[in-house]
């Protein structure tokens, strides 16, 4: 894209909009929703969010920070979530029309698509001069990092998936918590008896995080024949004979969504699901001691993969305001404010500081996500990632282990469908 088709107000021409932001953003209703706040004495700087309560609100940080910065007014605006859609509807509406915020919470599935457009402002140099940088750990500074190598995200929160197991089961069957797969398929197969099953797989939608663990841990990528590699291949293969032929699934395995893993973990129906922090207040009401969680295991060569989960924030390269606009998004992410702010949301702080005497979650749940950090990664920035999620992976991981198709045919379709 080139300045000659685009303007800083409207950061990007409407044709190239629809080609990256895909054409349904513009049929939903946006322009005028959010009219300029009237500017106070000072600098004012607007600001998106979502919370998933929306009982909660930052006026407390709100507040704190204005007192600190008496010359800089910050609105927040709520804008619903709605799985996503509704917020990045708005968002990208936003910035064709010209009205966008001047920052907003934003995710890394978009950051690629933000920076095609030129609507992000580069942070580096703000950054060189932000004492709390450190308090940030470097491996949540490289997962928000950018393709081109610069850092135009703010970490704000964070959780990261992880392995949870039964301890009480696991000690009756005589296995420990698991480290590589060798030793989750001879705790799966052990702990598959009386009518409980070692591993509740999620094979629904969202279930291709239960999937990535294995196979992109197993040496699968994303890249173009990623997918159809032999140790890609073979990695497929080893997990789906965990349903069709080492019978370590819940028959209900194929369609099983967030809840359905969730009940049956908590029902002892299953020893072993993979989630989140998100879930472990759930966990421990129901079980007690009676769970708790490691890392992932890792594959046969060392390596592992395990899913990050983020929220960040950035500044819009149209903002009138970045410099006020960088200090209010830097005074999210320092310490207490941050402690507070993840408060609201149940994520994680994205802060060293913050971890040592974090309350929200138990001890325990907290430590394996930190520990799952050096191999976090996320899916493809792609507009086929979209599809990938909701239909292409369950549809065919689905039929595989209903034993429709090969797992090697599942594996073409994946890389058919990112490369053709």
């Amino acid at each position: 894209m080139t300045k000659d088709n685009m303007t800083r107000k409207k950061g990007i021409g409407r044709r190239r909009f629809l080609q990256l932001a895909g054409a349904g953003v513009l049929a939903a209703p946006f322009a005028g929703s959010f009219p300029a706040p009237a500017v106070a004495q000072g600098v004012t700087v607007r600001w998106w969010y979502h919370f998933d309560n929306p009982q909660h609100s930052p006026a407390e940080l709100v507040a704190k920070f204005e007192k600190e910065n008496p010359g800089i007014k910050v609105v927040a605006e709520s804008i619903p979530w709605g799985g996503g859609n509704d917020y990045y509807t708005r968002l990208f509406a936003a910035l064709v029309a010209g009205n966008a915020p001047d920052c907003a919470m934003v995710k890394l599935n978009n950051q690629a698509r933000l920076v095609e457009m030129g609507v992000l402002e580069p942070l580096d140099d703000m950054l060189k001069g932000w004492n709390a940088r450190t308090d940030i750990t470097e491996d949540i500074w490289q997962l928000n990092k950018a393709s081109d190598g610069k850092q135009y995200y703010l970490p704000l929160q964070y959780v990261v998936l992880y392995l949870y197991y039964r301890p009480d089961l696991f000690e009756q069957a005589g296995v420990a918590a698991p480290r590589t797969f060798d030793d989750f398929l001879k705790a799966a197969k052990a702990l598959t008896k009386d009518g409980v099953f070692g591993f509740g797989m999620r094979g629904g939608a969202g279930g291709h995080d239960h999937w990535g663990p294995f196979v992109l841990g197993g040496g699968a990528n994303f890249r173009k024949g990623g997918m159809v590699s032999d140790k890609a291949l073979a990695a497929n293969r080893w997990f789906v004979d965990l349903g069709t032929k080492e019978k370590v699934f819940p028959p209900s395995a194929p369609t099983d969504g967030f809840r359905q893993i969730i009940d049956g973990f908590k029902a002892g129906r299953t020893a072993m699901t993979i989630h989140h922090v998100g879930s472990s207040n759930e966990m421990v009401e129901a079980l007690g001691d009676k769970v708790s969680a490691v890392p992932v295991p890792r594959g046969p060569d060392g390596n592992g993969w395990t899913s990050f989960g983020d929220e960040s924030n950035a500044v819009f390269s149209a903002s009138a305001n970045k410099e006020a606009a960088f200090k209010w998004i830097t005074f999210l992410s320092t310490a207490e404010n941050n402690v507070t702010f993840n408060g609201f949301t149940g994520q994680l702080t994205v802060t060293t500081s913050g971890m040592a005497d974090w309350k929200l979650h138990p001890k325990r749940f907290v430590e394996a996500s930190e520990q799952s950090l050096a191999m976090a990664g996320v899916l493809p920035d792609s507009p086929k990632t979209a599809d990938f999620v909701r239909t292409v992976w369950p549809t065919n991981m689905q039929r595989a282990l209903l034993g429709q198709i090969s797992p090697d045919d599942m594996m073409q379709a994946i890389e058919k469908h990112f490369h053709g």
